[in-house]
C-alpha cells in the first residue's frame, strides 16, 4: 500500500464539464505532427509543392465532411462548429498565406504551414477575452489536419474505440468530440483547452466529465492508468490510492443523486423560503445551447454572446444572415427574455487575423461599444437584424463596455436610426424593446446613477468589473488569487449601482461569473440584484440554493458585512451565516 500511494498523483487543469468519472486512460497519441523539418524547394519544384499543399487540404476537407455526415444526432446541433472548420480551410489567412510562403520563401508546405500558424495563433492566444483566446484552438485544430497529411500521420479514430475508457490527449477537436460514443468514452483529459473552447461546450452537451488545460497530463498518464477525472474541481488523479478511490465513489454517487435531484426541481421557480422570487436565467454563445438552457431550468437567456457568428466568417456577416440566427433561438424561447449582446470584439481582428496594426493593449483598446460606435455600418447590421428578430419575441439589447453616458446616447442614436430604416423599407421589426447597459467598467458603475436615466436596465459583468476594478489579470497564475469577488471595493460598486437602479426604477441584472456560485446568492439578493444569469449547467443549483435561503432581516447582515474590510472577514461572515444551507460548488471556483 505504501508503494502504491506513493505513486498517486493530482493534476491540476480547468474544470471543462463538471462531473466525476472513474476509470482506464486511453492515450490518443497525435505527437508527430509536431515534428516539422524544414527544407529548401528548388524553383521547378515550387508549383509541385503548392499541389502537394492544395491535396494535404482537400483530403482533410473531405474527412471532415465526412465526420459532419455522420455526427450523432446527439450532437447534430454542433455541426456549426465543424463547419467552421471546413470555412478555415479555405480562409485567406491560413490558405493563401501558406502558399504565399511556400512561394515566396521557397520552403516545404509543413514548414510553410507551420509558420503562418505560428503567426496567427499567437493574436487570438494575447486577447484578454477568454472566448476569443480559445479560437486559437480552432486554427491548431485545422492546421493539425492538413499537417497530418503532409506528413502521413493517421488521423485518430475515436468513434472506433471499443473499451470504456477515458481519453487522455494534448487536444481534443471539436471533431474528435463529436465522435465520442456515450457507452465507451467516460470522459476525457487534456494538455490544451479552456471553458470556452468549442470541445469544452461538447462536453457540457454530452455532460461528461472533462478537465482541459492540465499541460503535462500526456506526460504524467500511461495507457492503462487508472485516474479520477473531477471535471468540477478541475483535478485529475492518476493511479489512486484504495483510499481515495473509495472517497472518490462515494462523492460521486452523491454528486449523481445530488445532480439528478437538482434537475428534477429546475423547473421550479427560484424563490426564497420568505416569498422572494428572482430569475435565474442562462449564458450561451451559440444558439445550439438553448436546448441545454430549457433542460436545466432557465427562465430565459441573460447574456447571448454574439461574437461567433462573426468568428466563425471570414468576412462579416449578411443581415439576414444575423437575423436568421437570432430568429432561431427567439422561436425556441418563446415568451422567455432573450438578452442579446452587441458585438464585444475588434472587427478588424474578427475577419483579418494577420494586421499589423496590432494594438499594443487591446483590453484597453477600441473593442465592444467603441469600435461598433467608430464602424456604424457594422453595427448597424447587427442592430437592424436585432430589431427585425424582436418581432417574433420578447428580446432586449445590452451595450458592453459603456464607460459613460455619452456612448449610451450615442447608441440609442444608432437603435433609432436602425428602426427609421427598417420603417422606411416597409420591414417587420421592434423598436419598443428594453436596452441595457454593461456595468463592467469601473466608471460605468460610479457613474450609475447617470446611466440609470438612459439605461432600461444594468447587466454587471463581474469578469471585467473585477479585474478592472483591482487591476489584475485573472489569466495571469502569478495574481490570479487576488481575483477577489468579495472584495470590499466590488461589493461597493455593486451595491451603488442597484441603488442608483433602484432609485431610477430600473431593474439591475448579473451575467458574470459571481451569479454561477451558490454561496454569493444571499449577498446579491441582498444588494439588490433582481435576476442572475449564468452558464445553464450551474442554473438547477444556483436555484435550489435560492430556495434554500430566508432573507428575512438580511438588511442586518449586509450592514455588518458592507463594514468588514477584507475578502475573507467577509467571506467568514457568509459562511458563518449562510453556509449551511448554500454550499460552494466548485464550478466556477477553478477560475477565479
Amino acid at each position: 500500500m505504501e508503494d502504491q500511494e506513493s505513486q498517486e498523483i493530482i493534476l491540476n487543469g480547468i474544470g471543462g464539464s463538471p462531473g466525476i468519472c472513474i476509470g482506464k486512460a486511453y492515450l490518443v497519441d497525435k505527437e508527430g505532427v509536431d515534428v516539422v523539418k524544414k527544407y529548401i524547394v528548388r524553383e521547378s519544384f515550387l508549383s509541385a509543392e503548392v499541389g502537394r499543399f492544395k491535396t494535404a487540404v482537400k483530403k482533410a476537407r473531405e474527412s471532415l465532411r465526412q465526420i459532419i455526415d455522420n455526427t450523432p444526432e446527439e450532437l447534430r446541433q454542433h455541426a456549426q462548429i465543424l463547419e467552421t472548420h471546413m470555412l478555415l480551410f479555405k480562409d485567406k489567412m491560413l490558405y493563401d498565406r501558406t502558399i504565399e510562403v511556400i512561394e515566396k520563401e521557397r520552403v516545404n508546405a509543413e514548414w510553410a504551414l507551420k509558420k503562418v500558424v505560428s503567426l496567427v495563433k499567437p493574436m487570438f492566444e494575447n486577447m484578454t477575452n477568454d472566448y476569443l483566446k480559445q479560437r486559437a484552438e480552432d486554427i491548431t485544430h485545422v492546421a493539425d489536419r492538413i499537417m497530418e497529411n503532409l506528413v502521413g500521420g493517421d488521423h485518430v479514430n475515436i468513434a472506433r474505440i471499443d473499451k470504456r475508457v477515458i481519453l487522455v490527449a494534448r487536444d481534443l477537436s471539436p471533431a474528435e468530440t463529436s465522435q465520442i460514443q456515450l457507452e465507451r468514452i467516460k470522459g476525457f483529459v487534456t494538455n490544451r483547452g479552456g471553458r470556452a473552447s468549442h470541445t469544452s461546450i461538447i462536453a457540457r452537451t454530452l455532460e461528461i466529465p472533462a478537465v482541459l488545460g492540465v499541460g503535462n497530463a500526456t506526460l504524467k498518464i500511461n495507457n492503462d492508468d487508472i485516474i479520477i477525472v473531477d471535471g468540477g474541481a478541475g483535478t485529475v488523479v492518476v493511479n489512486p490510492t484504495e483510499q481515495t478511490l473509495l472517497a472518490t465513489e462515494e462523492r460521486r454517487e452523491q454528486y449523481e443523486i445530488h445532480k439528478a435531484l437538482m434537475v428534477r426541481n429546475s423547473y421550479l421557480p427560484a424563490e426564497t423560503k420568505n416569498g422572494q422570487r428572482i430569475s435565474v436565467m442562462g449564458n450561451i454563445e451559440l444558439p445550439e445551447e438553448v436546448v441545454s438552457l430549457l433542460d436545466h431550468g432557465g427562465d430565459g437567456i441573460g447574456l447571448y454572446r454574439t461574437e461567433f457568428q462573426y468568428l466563425s466568417r471570414t468576412d462579416f456577416p449578411s443581415e439576414n444572415s444575423l437575423f436568421e440566427n437570432y430568429k432561431d433561438v427567439i422561436d425556441v424561447m418563446g415568451h422567455r427574455p432573450v438578452t442579446i449582446r452587441t458585438l464585444d470584439i475588434n472587427g478588424d481582428k474578427a475577419v483579418n487575423y494577420i494586421r499589423d496594426n496590432q494594438e499594443p493593449n487591446p483590453a484597453l483598446g477600441l473593442r465592444a461599444i467603441r469600435y461598433c460606435l467608430r464602424k456604424p455600418d457594422i453595427f448597424q447590421t447587427q442592430l437592424r437584424a436585432i430589431l427585425r428578430a424582436a418581432a417574433y419575441g420578447n428580446v432586449r439589447i445590452l451595450l458592453p463596455l459603456i464607460s459613460g453616458i455619452e456612448e449610451v446616447e450615442q447608441a440609442f442614436e444608432q437603435i433609432d436610426e436602425a428602426a427609421e430604416t427598417l420603417e422606411k423599407q416597409g420591414v417587420a421589426y421592434k423598436r419598443d424593446i428594453p436596452v441595457g447597459v454593461m456595468i463592467e467598467v469601473p466608471s460605468a458603475a460610479v457613474t450609475a446613477d447617470i446611466l440609470a436615466e438612459k439605461a432600461d436596465f444594468f447587466s454587471i459583468g463581474t469578469n471585467d468589473l473585477i479585474q478592472y476594478t483591482l487591476a489584475i489579470d485573472r489569466g495571469n497564475r502569478h495574481v490570479a488569487h487576488l481575483h477577489q469577488p468579495l472584495h470590499p471595493a466590488i461589493l461597493r460598486l455593486i451595491k451603488g449601482t442597484c441603488d442608483a437602479a433602484k432609485a431610477n426604477g430600473i431593474p439591475t441584472y448579473m451575467c458574470g461569473e459571481m451569479a454561477a456560485e451558490p454561496i454569493f446568492a444571499p449577498i446579491l439578493l441582498g444588494l439588490g440584484v433582481n435576476e442572475l444569469s449564468m452558464n445553464p449547467q450551474t442554473i438547477p443549483v444556483v436555484k435550489n440554493a435560492i430556495r434554500s435561503i430566508d432573507t428575512t432581516g438580511i438588511d442586518g447582515f449586509m450592514e455588518e458585512m458592507m463594514r468588514l474590510t477584507t475578502p475573507n472577514a467577509i467571506q467568514d461572515l457568509l459562511a458563518h451565516q449562510f453556509g449551511s444551507v448554500v454550499p460552494r460548488i466548485g464550478i466556477s471556483e477553478q477560475e477565479r
